[in-house]
C-alpha cells in the first residue's frame, strides 16, 4: 500500500507553486493529496488538481482581536486533526506560511511525520516555529539567514523544485538579445500593481530604440488599461502568456519565480518587494546576484530613469548580458527532473 502524503499550502502563489511541484514529483509513487486555504486555491487549477480547503487565521498579535484569532486557530486545528485521522495521512509536507500552523500542530498531536519546505534565503517565521516538530526541512541553501543552529541537522539542501511543465520550456528562450528584447514582466502575487504602473516610461523609450515585445503578467483588473497602453505606443505585447521565447525578465524576487527563470536561463532585473516579511525577497535577490545571475533595483531607490538606463545598457553591452546567461546555465545545469525526483522519493520512503 502506498504511503499517504498530504501537501499543505495556501496564501500566495509563492507557497502554492512549490506545493504543485512536489505533488507532480510524488504522485506516481505515493497517494498524494493537497490542502489549501481559499486564497491559495486561486493559484491552482481545480480541473488538474483535487484539493481540500480548510481556512487558517492569519496570526496577528492584537489584543482586541486575539480571542477571535485564537478561537479560529483552535477550530482550524480540530478540523485538521479529524482530516488527518479520517484520511490516515502518513506524512505531512507543508510549504510554509501562517496557514501551515494548524495542520502541523494537529499532525504533531497524532504523531504524523512532518516535513517543511523553505525556498527563501530567510527562514519564514512559521517554519522557524515548526522546526522543533519536523523530521526534515527542504531548502535551497545551507546559508539561510536566522536558521537556528540546533536544528541544522534537519536541513536537506536540494536543487530547485520546479513544476513539471517548466522543463518543457527549457530550450525555448533565445541565446542573446541582438538589439531585440522579448521582455517578460512578472509582478508576482504581491506588489504587482507597482509594476503595472511604474514601468511604462521605460518601455516607451526602449521601444523607440530597439525591437521590443512585452510578455506581461498583470496584477488583477488592469488588463484593459495595459492593452490600451501597448496599443497606443505600438509596442508588441502578449498579456498573460509570458513563457515563450523571453530573453530578459523584470520581476519581483519571490523564490518560485526566480527558480523558474534561472532554470530557463532568462537573465533578470529584479525589484524585490520592499514589504516582504523579514525583507526575504531582497535576500533572495542578493543570493542570485552573488551567483552572477541578475541585476537588482531596490524599490525604495527606484526611478524609471535608472530602469531605462539599465535596459539600454543591457541591449548595448551584450557581453554583460551573456555573462549573466552563462552564470544561469552553470547555476541550473544539475537541475534534472529525474535526479530530483529520485531523491525526493527516497527521502519520503525513509522510515
Amino acid at each position: 500500500m502506498k504511503k499517504k502524503i498530504l501537501i499543505s499550502t495556501g496564501g500566495s502563489g509563492g507557497h502554492v507553486m512549490p506545493a504543485v511541484a512536489f505533488y507532480d514529483h510524488l504522485k506516481e509513487n505515493f497517494d498524494v493529496s493537497l490542502m489549501l486555504d481559499k486564497r491559495g486555491s486561486s493559484f491552482i487549477s481545480e480541473k488538474k488538481y483535487k484539493y481540500t480547503i480548510i481556512e487558517s487565521p492569519r496570526i496577528v498579535f492584537n489584543l482586541l482581536n486575539f480571542p477571535i484569532i485564537l478561537l479560529k486557530l483552535i477550530i482550524s486545528i480540530i478540523k485538521s486533526f479529524f482530516f488527518l485521522k479520517k484520511n490516515k495521512i502518513d506524512i505531512l509536507l507543508t510549504t510554509g506560511g501562517y496557514m501551515s500552523l494548524p495542520i502541523c500542530l494537529a499532525a504533531k498531536i497524532i504523531n504524523t511525520k512532518i516535513y517543511l519546505f523553505e525556498p527563501n534565503m530567510v527562514i519564514g517565521r512559521a517554519n522557524k516555529f515548526l522546526l522543533k516538530f519536523c523530521k526534515k526541512i527542504f531548502c535551497y541553501s545551507s546559508k539561510i539567514l536566522n536558521f537556528p543552529e540546533k536544528y541544522r541537522t534537519k536541513l536537506i539542501v536540494t536543487n530547485h523544485i520546479l513544476r513539471k511543465e517548466i522543463y518543457n520550456f527549457k530550450n525555448l528562450n533565445k541565446k542573446d538579445i541582438n538589439n531585440s528584447i522579448n521582455l517578460l514582466i512578472i509582478g508576482g502575487s504581491q506588489g504587482a500593481k507597482f509594476f503595472d504602473q511604474n514601468l511604462k516610461n521605460s518601455l516607451i523609450i526602449v521601444s523607440k530604440k530597439s525591437k521590443l515585445k512585452v510578455y506581461h503578467q498583470i496584477s488583477s483588473s488592469d488588463f484593459k488599461e495595459l492593452e490600451l497602453f501597448y496599443q497606443k505606443h505600438n509596442i508588441e505585447n502578449n498579456i498573460f502568456n509570458y513563457i515563450n521565447e523571453t530573453n530578459l525578465a523584470i520581476t519581483r524576487a519571490g523564490a518560485s519565480t526566480l527558480s523558474e527563470l534561472a532554470f530557463l536561463n532568462v537573465p533578470l532585473i529584479t525589484i524585490p518587494y520592499k514589504f516582504a516579511t523579514d525583507n526575504h525577497q531582497l535576500q533572495n535577490a542578493l543570493y542570485y546576484e552573488k551567483n552572477g545571475c541578475c541585476w537588482i533595483l531596490k524599490e525604495e531607490e527606484f526611478d524609471q530613469d535608472k530602469l531605462t538606463t539599465l535596459l539600454l545598457n543591457i541591449i548595448q553591452n551584450n557581453e554583460d548580458y551573456l555573462r549573466k546567461k552563462n552564470s544561469l546555465e552553470k547555476f541550473s545545469y544539475q537541475n534534472k527532473w529525474n535526479s530530483i525526483n529520485e531523491k525526493l522519493i527516497s527521502y519520503f520512503n525513509e522510515n
